[in-house]
């Protein structure tokens, strides 16, 4: 295998583009895993049609990588950080995906994935310059703009970057057999409940699960479907009939907002602001709850997520406890990415939780009886709490973003929250 940026990393390198005002640039490698030197002894029949009766029982050994070898893609990755390491690159301690070089207006950003390199920095010549450095090392294509990247649709305009996936959702709609269905304005209605089992199972479960996987990717630009789509996921095993009403309910919501994607535009700071939120008891078979985690930097959404807890929760407090612990996490890793792919000290991020009992609770270093049963993972929130790592600030519930992500709202609530995560019609 071989590194790969995450999604939270190629959204966040977008949004430091459109706050920095940058040009984002893409090159592709030509037949890129046979650059690959190997390190271990691999050898293979001679192909078809090659005889030589000189060499007749003979076998070839590799010194390069092959299409179809295991050991290619990590051999390919093994030569691309070599050369970029020698053009005077530092690949990111907290993402191997990432590679920094220069500081200020020399500073150039690559990301990587498998062999499509995005590309940004303040300096357009300097850009120029490294794709000619690239070249000489690499039959390269360079594709001018980001246009177009692992599905993900660009539009660059000065300070503003948009990124959408109205060709795939279009896809998926029309894979489902529903192009044409009549759209509605929210994936899940308001108060429903799934449970497991009956009624009836679903006589097609593997097109089931084929659609919510092709769902789950289209959450990469579409943070309103992060919760809906988590839901419907969790019955993969068995789907029944109402699971498979709930999805597709879902893709009547796609079949109307296809051209719906975030928008990150250049904010008044640069600030890396996380909410995180829970609802209590949510799953109703095995009692645990949902936990929400959402981040903005520079006011634009680069990382959420909606995931069944893995524990049963005592308390709303406690299932809001495990949320922000979450959340922390996640928040630590941001604004150490963003600290080293920036050459800044690491600053303390603001964490707001709707939770009174929470806040007091991961600021509270004393264990008494209503919490010291809670594992020791989640109380990681307190020591970032203790160190100034981060900043934990209540907040009304009205206000509190990550809500999308933890429960179906009602039709009003639901497009004013899609509004205030920087989701619009591309």
């Amino acid at each position: 295998f071989a590194p790969v940026a995450r999604m939270e990393t190629v959204r966040l390198l977008l949004a430091l583009a459109a706050q920095g005002e940058w040009q984002v640039h893409h090159m592709d490698v030509k037949s890129a895993f046979l650059n690959g030197n190997l390190e271990e002894e691999v050898y293979v029949h001679p192909p078809p049609g090659f005889s030589d009766p000189k060499y007749s029982g003979k076998v070839l050994r590799l010194k390069k990588a092959l299409y179809g070898l295991k050991q290619a893609p990590r051999a390919w990755n093994a030569r691309l950080d070599q050369e970029l390491k020698v053009l005077g690159f530092n690949r990111s301690a907290e993402e191997h995906a990432v590679y920094r070089r220069g500081t200020g207006n020399s500073l150039i950003l690559v990301g990587v994935y498998v062999d499509d390199l995005i590309i940004c920095g303040p300096d357009s010549k300097n850009i120029v310059e490294f794709k000619q450095q690239m070249k000489k090392s690499f039959d390269m294509s360079d594709l001018g703009l980001l246009t177009y990247y692992l599905g993900l649709e660009v539009k660059q305009k000065p300070g503003e970057i948009t990124v959408c996936q109205s060709a795939y959702a279009e896809k998926i709609v029309e894979i489902s057999g529903m192009k044409g269905c009549n759209p509605v304005d929210t994936p899940m209605e308001q108060h429903i409940k799934l449970l497991p089992g009956k009624p009836e199972l679903v006589a097609n479960a593997t097109k089931y699960r084929s659609l919510v996987g092709s769902l789950r990717y289209l959450v990469n630009s579409r943070p309103d479907l992060a919760y809906s789509v988590g839901m419907i996921s969790r019955f993969m095993e068995t789907p029944n009939s109402e699971h498979w009403g709930a999805m597709k309910r879902i893709i009547r919501y796609v079949a109307g907002t296809t051209k719906l994607g975030c928008k990150y535009v250049k904010g008044a700071h640069s600030d890396l602001v996380g909410f995180t939120n829970s609802d209590h008891v949510g799953d109703l078979e095995k009692r645990k709850s949902t936990s929400g985690v959402l981040f903005f930097y520079g006011g634009n959404a680069v990382s959420w997520s909606s995931q069944k807890q893995k524990v049963v929760s005592l308390s709303s407090c406690e299932s809001e406890y495990i949320a922000a612990a979450t959340g922390a996490c996640q928040g630590v890793w941001l604004s150490r990415l963003v600290a080293d792919i920036t050459c800044s000290d690491v600053k303390k991020f603001k964490l707001f939780i709707d939770n009174r009992s929470a806040e007091e609770l991961s600021k509270n270093p004393v264990f008494h009886e209503r919490s010291k049963h809670i594992d020791t993972r989640y109380h990681y929130i307190r020591e970032c709490v203790a160190d100034g790592v981060v900043e934990v600030q209540h907040i009304s519930t009205e206000d509190q973003l990550a809500d999308v992500l933890t429960k179906p709202l009602a039709r009003i609530r639901f497009a004013e929250m899609r509004r205030q995560l920087g989701v619009v019609s591309i």
